[in-house]
């Protein structure tokens, strides 16, 4: 038995009077190209045939059956693995699964193969007459007894790599959203049960199955919507696949369990509450937030809510840093809205606004004030005309209307010789998503505040202050900002420059690469170069 303490993964297969078990098994046992296991659980009833003599075989025999779910708990107990993949007892796999999935793994991911069928069986007459694998009963051709032939093919078609789930939670393939795929590593809104892998602590922490359940019933929702709220990732791996042998009517492959259509709506309702009614504690995002990334998703009215992003400038900076941020925005908008807003005529965006003001902070709130008003997307980004914006600040969206969100995944460079620091949780306006409604109010507030009191430097959307509810997240990938001698805010390049320390934590300064972006003071000094008679 594989016991090492590098073990990689660990296949758990719940099993009960699973007829075809030992092929499984054998089928993994064949396929495997890493440091794996696998620990089989029977619940409650013996292996027939028995399992194959293999080190690599951990079998937990249950005297009495505890459920699907709890078998599977049962076997992730006893995996030393860093990832886990539940697997059905009547599964064949592609050679080398294993190292191919763990290969693209991330952190907060969970990944499915690719699915196939499995053609596992036929029937078949002492004059060879062939049926497909189903019911058992005498040859439809002769009337004679027909016997199993054993197969094991997996079927070329179809390659499902997109499923959902519909407004009841049940489970429906998705063939439509395939065309919106692209790659081998795809995004999957919901999956069937039968196979998935994430890391072992993850399986854990999420209490992926959770036996309030039930048994049986509802796992893919279950999976997929506990990856996704808590601020994973759902996706399904082409490189690799598994077939799958489907039940067939009759009592020759049926459930190995005792089920009533009382226990499956019994889970079902369960997961309902929990979806839902969005009660689930260790959510990020409401089931809404799903549906919406996907949309539109059948059997769901809800309707995808637009981005916008507003670009202010106040037309001081140096020019190199301006035209470098514009041409990264034009970059990475995709479908959303960009607005200007300047002190001077400048011909940015979708559509642009000029104030005859003074830079100031009354006129830079002003500015985004004026935007938001001009704006007609649902959820606004506000943009700065010296931070470089990274494609994954803008694929965010705002789980909530009544929040500010702050990505704080950003790192401050410096535009002389390129230096980059980082410290925790810092909350910019530059980095601020919202509901444009929710910006709406505040800013309308804010500008007669400013008028009537003059200007708070610490009076914004912050967890500082207390004054609105505040939430922080982190894109992919940084963003930078570009620290000069024209912003507003003072720059701080060791932690001995902050008054206080809390705003110090987690401290990082490097002069190499930033993920997303590659070495940061060659991107600083492309900058520097570039448009430099502009």
């Amino acid at each position: 038995m594989v016991l090492s303490e590098d073990l990689s993964l660990s296949v758990l297969i719940p099993a009960r009077n699973e007829m075809f078990l030992s092929h499984t098994v054998q089928d993994v046992l064949g396929h495997i190209k890493g440091n794996t296991n696998i620990i089989v659980v029977l619940d409650g009833a013996p292996a027939d045939p028995p399992l194959p003599d293999d080190p690599r075989v951990q079998v937990l025999e249950l005297p009495n059956s505890i459920g699907q779910r709890a078998a599977v708990n049962e076997a992730a107990r006893h995996s030393q693995a860093k990832y886990v993949m539940k697997l059905d007892a009547h599964c064949s796999v592609s050679m080398g699964f294993d190292v191919k999935m763990m290969a693209d793994m991330q952190p907060l991911w969970t990944m499915t193969p690719l699915m196939r069928n499995l053609h596992a069986f036929d029937w078949v007459c002492p004059d060879g007459h062939r049926r497909y694998q189903g019911k058992s009963g005498p040859c439809e051709v002769c009337g004679k007894e027909t016997t199993m032939d054993i197969l094991w093919i997996p079927k070329t078609s179809p390659k499902t790599t997109s499923m959902r789930f519909d407004n009841n939670l049940k489970f429906q393939y998705w063939t439509e959203y395939k065309k919106r795929q692209k790659g081998d590593l795809v995004d999957t809104m919901s999956l069937v049960g039968a196979c998935w892998l994430l890391e072992r602590e993850r399986f854990w922490d999420l209490e992926i199955c959770d036996e309030k359940h039930g048994s049986w019933g509802q796992m893919g929702t279950e999976v997929a919507c506990k990856t996704w709220l808590s601020g994973g990732r759902l996706v399904c791996n082409k490189k690799a696949w598994f077939a799958h042998l489907f039940r067939t009517a009759g009592g020759d492959f049926g459930f190995p369990y005792p089920l009533s259509g009382g226990d499956v709506e019994r889970a079902r309702q369960y997961s309902k509450e929990l979806w839902l009614k969005d009660t689930w504690p260790k959510a990020i995002h409401p089931l809404s937030w799903l549906i919406e990334k996907f949309a539109p998703v059948p059997d769901w009215d809800i309707k995808k809510r637009t981005k916008g992003i507003l670009y202010y400038t106040c037309n001081t900076h140096d020019k190199r840093i301006e035209l470098a941020i514009r041409e990264q925005l034009y970059k990475v908008k995709g479908d959303c809205e960009l607005g200007c807003v300047s002190l001077q005529p400048t011909e940015f965006g979708d559509w642009n606004i000029t104030l005859l003001l003074q830079r100031s902070p009354l006129s830079m709130h002003k500015q985004i004030l004026a935007g938001l008003e001009k704006m007609n997307a649902d959820v606004v980004f506000l943009v700065e005309s010296d931070v470089l914006y990274h494609p994954s600040h803008f694929e965010f969206t705002p789980p909530r209307d009544d929040i500010f969100y702050f990505n704080t995944n950003v790192w401050k460079a410096r535009f002389s010789d390129g230096h980059a620091v980082w410290t925790d949780d810092l909350q910019q306006v530059s980095g601020m998503c919202a509901s444009r409604e929710l910006l709406l109010a505040f800013y309308r507030r804010r500008v007669a505040e400013i008028e009537r009191d003059g200007f708070n430097r610490h009076y914004e959307p912050s967890l500082r202050t207390g004054i609105s509810e505040t939430q922080n997240w982190q894109s992919e990938y940084p963003n930078v900002d570009i620290r000069h001698d024209r912003t507003l805010s003072v720059s701080k390049w060791a932690p001995s420059e902050f008054r206080s320390q809390q705003y110090a934590r987690g401290w990082k300064e490097t002069d190499g690469d930033l993920p997303g972006w590659g070495n940061v003071v060659e991107l600083v000094k492309a900058i520097r170069r570039e448009n430099q008679d502009g």
